[in-house]
């Protein structure tokens, strides 16, 4: 549950009534953008029509554009009198006449005004009671000495209401406000203990939904805290930095100048909100957060989450609540709060079919594009508008939107930003299927949903504080929310709409709408192609508060904004990729080993033993920190580049700089050959299936065959023009790189397969490249090829055109050694920059970038996890979703160069500068 909720007590079925509840002030009493300075403990002196006083115990709250008086006893009404409507303000001498200033024993202050606001009495919330004529309050302070301050304080903020221009009054107003904060400071007494260390002290306010309060901010080596200037709601706010899990700067108001504080890892709900004076305030308080958790948790950006939600790790609303926050929405911002889609299309079906793509709203389009006759309209007066143009005249989200959902939980927000009133009971939040059928025909309703629609949390759908939200057309009282046929009940209803929003249809559709709201169809002529326009000031950036002078203006621009709602920061300038969702077979299976398993009968023994050898390879990797050397052998007199193993497992191959080809037998452990070619090193090796042949590749330009079985090269591919640094085959195909800027493919059948004693070279295909590559490698299936580059680039290829799908900048360098995840879905890359990069397949985008003290030379992983060797000997356990190093594992002297792991994932062989192979097993 949001803040919004919370503010007034979290939202559930058993909440008390509100006549129990004690406190009744809130600053939602308050004007928007208005400030609580002081209260006073008084009484409220009512007199007869014969002179007898009566009077009512309670506390006068000062504040800079009304007086408010606070009742002790509950029953009686709250008394708002708004500055702007005083005739008289002044001190009241004992004899009764209103003399300004005399001196008397007396603390009785004198309002004379024109009308008065009456709040919650016998504490129901409802609209509130307006009277109006001239009429006079008197107040009676306890502490009669503080009289003339108050109404010295009273006739400079009546003065500061009665300005004409708006921005005078903002102006005035803000110099009292910020004399008074330099006037006091934090009180370090209240700090939990007295060794601790203060880090930095400057002014704030705390930011609650249509709410600030100004205070000091104070951070310590051990905790943050914020003061009220009031006291309100409470004297301090202390929060623990050993508790702080996330922390996001925040636009507030257009301005770079919010914090907010997390203490949870997946909530929506933050800690704290701040927003600062200046926001250079604002950067250094930030700043000794983040170096205070640098050591303790993992930042987390929307490409990793993005990783995490491809992969399955977060649901649907999950990620969309971590995007929200990354783009500047937050609960306690009601012109930025989270914004989620409308899902649901059905709400007259007696039963909800979610395996029906019918039932599904086309999350392609935003909500003003779904109904084509209103777009057709919509379009025509686009084209007929003067620049700027923009297509809808309202937003998909808004503070009114926000509580028109909310009204039921959050009443005295509502009341707040409309004056003291609830909207016409016609126009309320009635009916679930009205509101999408509005949605979907009407003229300026354009709205899209909050995440409490697939919380937990259903009191927003039930009027259980029975509120008089008034009477409709009909003569029925606005109550309890309709729902849909196929909803029994609030809790239902929400389980459902749970449900869908986690389906297959949606986890497969929900990339296109976060290109609507948060990604790359949100700006420029993408957003005009998807009718996605709306008014200029709502995107960031729209307008430059900085650069309008007059003060009138640039407040009427910001409420105006503020009002409207605004368009969520943009996260991605390209397409977004889907969900990988569960299919029937592995997309991880070679197309002509597929083809071949589906033409033949599969005994119940053989699928048995595959899903046995993928369930080997899960419980690997998910142990693959357990690793453990037990044999190390060194065999060559440099460093080792290249480890293959033959298909039945006896024999061990490895290349090696000193340009020789190792055989090491892995039973008698002997190293039984030691083949070279030439004077140049070998960068490659791999063994070809039926375990007759190894073929190397040299910088000396040549690919070398070798036959196992006569002990000798069999023949020479000499196919570049500079040297071969890596090769690799499938499905009789060899893929050779090369520093000449190229990767050339060639047919090439085994020998045993054929009549002649010689390969048949012919160039099937060139891909090529600006600058030397590196490092290649394929997808399972053998359609799609990556390649890295000497200038940092990695290039994804499809094979069956020879075409480039996508060149990414990823490294400032050398790229080490990138490959595809078994599905396909991803592509790792490691460089000389010492970063870990992430590409999603399908569109292309960097999706993750995690950073390494040492490069990683060579790795292996799942999808999830990455078994790395590292520039500095060590064997590197990376799990990808939480972005860190979860294990280090000594092994080298020198950089691992090269490793290789069998197909139950439970033994892995690494080579290294320190010319030795290290054998190793997992132990669990």
């Amino acid at each position: 549950m949001c803040n919004l909720q919370g503010s007034i007590s979290r939202g559930n079925k058993n909440r008390r009534p509100p006549e129990k509840v004690r406190r009744r002030f809130s600053l939602l009493l308050l004007n928007l953008e208005e400030y609580y300075f002081e209260q006073h403990t008084a009484n409220h002196i009512l007199c007869d029509s014969h002179q007898n006083e009566r009077k009512i115990r309670g506390s006068l709250k000062i504040c800079s554009k009304s007086v408010i008086f606070e009742p002790d006893k509950t029953f009686q009404p709250i008394i708002k009198i708004p500055l702007r409507d005083c005739i008289k303000i002044e001190k009241q001498g004992d004899d009764g006449a209103n003399r300004l200033f005399v001196k008397t024993q007396h603390g009785k202050i004198s309002l004379v005004f024109s009308q008065v606001y009456f709040i919650k009495e016998h504490n129901i919330v409802a609209p509130y009671k307006i009277e109006r004529g001239k009429m006079q309050y008197v107040f009676e302070l306890d502490i009669a000495g503080k009289v003339e301050d108050v109404v010295e304080t009273l006739l400079q903020l009546h003065r500061a209401s009665c300005l004409d221009k708006l921005g005078d009054q903002t102006a005035m107003i803000t110099a009292i406000l910020q004399s008074r904060l330099a006037r006091t400071s934090f009180d370090k007494n209240r700090f939990q203990s007295l060794s601790e260390i203060l880090k930095m002290e400057c002014k704030a306010e705390m930011v609650t939904p249509l709410v600030t309060n100004p205070g000091h901010v104070c951070i310590t080596d051990t905790n943050l805290y914020f003061q009220p200037l009031n006291g309100y709601p409470k004297p301090v706010v202390q929060i623990t930095l050993q508790d702080v899990r996330r922390i996001y700067k925040r636009r507030h108001g257009l301005m770079p100048l919010g914090l907010e504080v997390f203490c949870t890892e997946d909530d929506l709900c933050s800690d704290i909100y701040l927003k600062f004076y200046e926001s250079q305030d604002r950067d250094e308080l930030y700043f000794y957060i983040a170096t205070y958790l640098e050591n303790h948790i993992t930042e987390h950006t929307a490409e990793s989450y993005m990783l995490q939600w491809q992969r399955g790790h977060i649901s649907n609303y999950q990620y969309l609540l971590h995007l929200n926050n990354l783009a500047d929405r937050s609960c306690n911002d009601l012109s930025q709060y989270p914004v989620f889609p409308w899902i649901i299309n059905d709400y007259f079906s007696a039963e909800l079919d979610l395996s029906n793509p019918e039932t599904f709203r086309d999350l392609s389009k935003p909500i003003g594009a779904l109904n084509k006759e209103r777009l057709e309209r919509l379009l025509i007066r686009y084209q007929e508008m003067p620049d700027p143009k923009f297509m809808y005249g309202s937003h998909y989200s808004s503070p009114g939107y926000v509580l028109f959902y909310l009204v039921r939980i959050a009443p005295e927000h509502m009341l707040c930003l409309q004056n003291g009133r609830f909207d016409h009971a016609d126009r309320m939040f009635n009916s679930i299927a009205e509101t999408w059928k509005n949605c979907l025909d009407g003229a300026t309703d354009f709205k899209e949903l909050i995440p409490e629609f697939y919380g937990d949390d259903f009191s927003f759908l039930v009027n259980s504080l029975k509120l008089d939200l008034g009477k409709r057309q009909g003569g029925k009282m606005v109550d309890d929310v309709e729902l849909p046929p196929w909803a029994s009940d609030p809790k239902d209803f929400l389980q459902k709409s749970k449900e869908a929003l986690e389906s297959n249809y949606v986890s497969e559709h929900l990339h296109e709408w976060i290109d609507l709201i948060f990604g790359y169809k949100q700006k420029g002529n993408e957003a005009i192609g998807a009718h996605n326009i709306f008014h200029p000031l709502t995107y960031e950036g729209g307008v430059d508060l900085n650069s309008i002078e007059d003060p009138d203006e640039k407040v009427a621009m910001l409420t105006q904004i503020l009002e409207f709602g605004q368009t969520p920061k943009q996260l991605f300038v390209i397409p977004h990729p889907r969900r990988i969702t569960p299919k029937v077979k592995s997309l991880s299976q070679p197309s002509s080993q597929s083809a071949s398993l589906a033409d033949s009968p599969v005994s119940p023994g053989e699928e048995s033993f595959e899903d046995l050898t993928e369930e080997s390879r899960t419980l690997a990797w998910n142990n693959i920190t357990k690793l453990k050397l037990y044999e190390t052998y060194k065999i060559h007199k440099e460093a080792v580049t290249g480890i293959a193993v033959s298909y039945n497992g006896s024999s061990i191959f490895t290349t090696s700089q000193d340009s020789t080809l190792k055989m090491f037998s892995k039973e008698s452990k002997t190293l039984q050959r030691s083949i070279s070619f030439s004077n140049m090193a070998l960068s490659s090796c791999l063994v070809l299936p039926g375990d007759n042949t190894v073929i190397s590749s040299s910088w000396d330009n040549n690919v070398y065959f070798y036959s196992i079985a006569f002990g000798r090269r069999q023949d020479t591919l000499m196919g570049h023009d500079d040297a071969v640094s890596k090769i690799s085959w499938h499905n009789n195909r060899l893929f050779s790189a090369s520093w000449d800027s190229t990767v050339k493919v060639w047919p090439c059948v085994p020998l045993e397969m054929t009549e002649t004693k010689r390969h048949h070279f012919e160039l099937l295909a060139e891909l090529e490249h600006d600058v030397s590559v590196d490092t290649i490698s394929l997808n399972a299936a053998g359609t799609l090829l990556v390649s890295g580059t000497k200038e940092g680039s990695v290039n994804i290829w499809d094979l069956s055109t020879a075409t480039m799908l996508h060149q990414i900048a990823c490294h400032s360098g050398t790229v080490y050694c990138a490959a595809f995840s078994p599905d396909s879905r991803h592509v790792l890359s490691t460089g000389e920059d010492g970063c870990l990069k992430i590409i999603d397949v399908q569109t292309g985008m960097l999706i993750s970038s995690m950073t390494s003290e040492h490069p990683q030379r060579c790795f292996l992983w799942d999808g999830n996890c990455v078994l790395a060797g590292s520039q500095s000997g060590e064997l590197l356990v990376w799990d990808l979703i939480e972005a860190r190093v979860s294990e280090r594992i000594q092994g080298h002297t020198g950089a691992v160069t090269s490793i290789w792991m069998n197909e139950q994932c439970s033994s892995i062989i690494t080579g290294g500068e320190d010319r030795q192979i290290m054998f190793w097993k997992l132990q669990y």
